[in-house]
């Protein structure tokens, strides 16, 4: 039997990925369009296991790719949420210094705020308890823009509208190779085999793999970066009322563990990072060869390391005490103690990484032929996922036939 046919498959059921497939179905209303997922529901990986931070913004370079989809996306999300009942709330965010050598890169975050017009207000030690009385610090930049949302329930909403319009979804669908001819492309899976004049890969952990399974080249690999949870005792949750950040170190993307209290009012604390053996490694002994022999392959990995041996030791170290942990955590909230913490599912970001061992701090498509390939797409993507996955749509070499407005 002949494969299916379709006019674009959209590879990965993540938020990036949906948001992409409802776009394209907004620009082109008959389009035969097909999502394939791995998994058995949609959100399993990074879109659903994260702490559910709406981003304004105020991190990212202005003018960057991270910075103008953050505060684009964020709008969209919010309307969405209300138009389709997500759980959702903006709660603000204090990004707090509790040293004065922190003050510097903190008057840096308020001047990119006002760059990526973002509203932001500095706050002396009195300000910054009126908001979160349990919060120590030298000063703090209130961000009332930042919320808080349920992003696994944006994905199953995405995916019922998608379903409702007329694409198809196709669940426990691992790729396990690509072919391009001058037609099109084949991608076969472990349910079936399917071709497309065009395919967009929004694999996420693996979208580095299927790039290069094509015969393209990205000059980055994936690493992938483990992130430990723990959540606040329910009768010491009262500690955090929002979302409570450290200053950020600049050299790393990462923004240090801190404090969200979540739509369903549980806090979560962390993430750390750590480097991971499995690029599903959720666990501390999850281990895949397959993984790590891509990792000891990559001269990137070995330059990073050689980089960042130390500042990689110091995660590590934070990872497996939970004291250190806690005491991370204390400097924001000196009354966090060791007993209130109690362990969360962790989550795993998809990091990609040059040749030359420096992470890729930007969002990072790369076009084929056929193909459009999401390489880099860590956070702010949930956030910015709407504005996201519009945009890829538009770089997707198919008709834009029917017009609609996009929330």
């Amino acid at each position: 039997m002949a494969p299916r046919a379709y006019d674009c498959i959209v590879i990965g059921g993540g938020l990036v990925g949906l948001a992409t497939a409802r776009a394209l179905q907004q620009r082109a209303a008959q389009l035969r369009l097909l999502v394939l997922e791995k998994e058995t529901g949609v959100a399993r990986h990074q879109s659903g296991r994260n702490s559910g931070v709406i981003h304004s913004g105020i991190y990212y370079h202005p003018g960057s790719l991270k910075a103008l989809h953050a505060r684009e996306g964020a709008r969209r999300l919010l309307r969405f949420c209300r138009e389709h009942g997500v759980a959702h709330a903006q709660c603000g965010k204090l990004i707090v210094a509790t040293d004065p050598a922190e003050l510097p890169r903190l008057r840096t975050l308020q001047e990119r705020a006002a760059g990526n017009e973002v509203e932001a207000h500095w706050l002396d030690p009195a300000g910054i308890r009126t908001i979160e009385p349990e919060v120590c610090g030298v000063a703090a930049l209130h961000v009332p823009a930042a919320g808080i949302v349920d992003f696994p329930q944006v994905a199953e909403t995405l995916a019922g509208q998608l379903a409702d319009s007329g694409a198809e979804l196709r669940l426990g669908a691992r790729v396990l190779a690509l072919a391009e001819s001058a037609d099109g492309i084949t991608a076969e899976t472990t349910i079936g085999t399917f071709t497309a004049r065009f395919l967009i890969n929004c694999a996420g952990l693996y979208s580095d793999r299927l790039l290069r399974s094509l015969g393209l080249r990205a000059d980055a690999s994936i690493i992938p970066f483990r992130g430990d949870y723990y959540r606040l005792r329910e009768d010491r949750a009262y500690l955090v009322r929002h979302l409570v950040y450290p200053v950020p170190d600049p050299r790393f993307p990462f923004l240090g563990v801190h404090f969200t209290r979540g739509i369903d009012n549980v806090v979560h604390c962390g993430p750390n990072a750590v480097l991971a053996l499995h690029r599903e490694g959720y666990a501390w002994r999850s281990f895949a060869w397959g993984d790590v022999l891509d990792l000891v392959r990559f001269p990137g990995a070995w330059r990073l390391a050689g980089r960042y041996w130390r500042e990689g030791a110091a995660e590590v170290h934070r990872a497996l005490r939970k004291a250190v942990f806690t005491r991370s955590l204390a400097r924001l909230v000196p009354a966090v103690r060791s007993e209130d913490l109690i362990p969360m599912p962790s989550g795993v970001r998809a990091q990609a990484v040059g040749r030359d061992g420096k992470l890729i701090d930007d969002f990072l498509i790369v076009r084929g032929r056929r193909s459009l390939h999401v390489v880099n797409a860590p956070s702010p993507a949930a956030t910015a996922s709407l504005s996201l996955g519009e945009t890829i749509a538009q770089q997707a070499d198919l008709p834009a036939t029917t017009r609609v407005s996009v929330a």
